[in-house]
Order: C-alpha cells, then structure tokens, then sequence
C-alpha cells in the first residue's frame, strides 16, 4: 500500500474524479491551446453532467482552463476569475455514443481567434501516471 492510497490526492473539492480530474481535463486543454481561452464551449457527458454541478465539475473545468491546478484554493470562485479574465463559457450536457461516463468535451477559442476541440474522459488520478 501506497500513502497515495490512504491519503488520496491533493485537491479542492469534494470528488478525486469530478472535481480534481475535471481541473486536470481543462488544465490539459488550455496548455494544448496555447492560451486562456476567451470562449470555451464545455460539454458534459454521463455522470459529468449528472452530478456535475453538486461535485463541483464546472467550476473545476472552467479553473483549469484559466490555468489553475486541482489544489489551487481559488477553484471555487473561477466562474468570476473567469469574467475578470474575458473568458466567456457555456456549460451544457451532451449525448455521446459509447462514451466514458466522465467524459467533457470541449471546444475552445483563443483571442486570435486559434480554435481547438477535445473530447477527454477523466482517468481516476492513482491512473494518471
């Protein structure tokens, strides 16, 4: 047995999966599009979209595509960093055919107007590695 096993990661909020490896997914996405976001739109699959909200998923996302790691005490307030910062979002649930149930698919806009789209699942953090 590992610390990691008994201890768990390091994290704001409530869910390892839907809150931390939310983070992760956007953190990913905005390090691939080179840049903040100034529009990102944030589509929930399975039980992303479910329990999203009360797990805290959107606010994780949308902290990770600003740049913020799952530890950073910020996260909960990133809806309004992101209006500080220019970034317009839209969070919706999607449909997808045999898609992981943590899946988000994303599609983001840079201020050069640079557009990317990912389809990402979000992988239990002791898989990461």
């Amino acid at each position: 047995m590992r610390l990691f096993d008994v201890l768990g990661p390091v994290m704001i909020g409530p869910s390892s999966s839907h809150t931390a490896g939310a983070a992760r997914i956007g953190y990913t996405a905005q390090k691939l599009l080179g840049e903040i976001p100034a529009q990102a739109d944030i589509g929930l699959y399975g039980s992303f979209a479910t329990t999203g909200k009360g797990h805290g998923t959107d606010k994780a996302l949308v902290a990770g595509l600003l740049g913020l790691r799952p530890d950073d005490p910020r996260l909960p307030d990133s809806f309004a960093l992101a209006a500080e910062q220019g970034m317009a979002f839209r969070i919706h649930p999607v449909e997808l055919r045999s898609a992981h149930p943590n899946t988000a698919v994303l599609t983001l806009t840079g201020r050069e107007g640079r557009a990317r789209r990912f389809r990402r699942r979000q992988q239990h953090p002791d898989h990461s590695q």
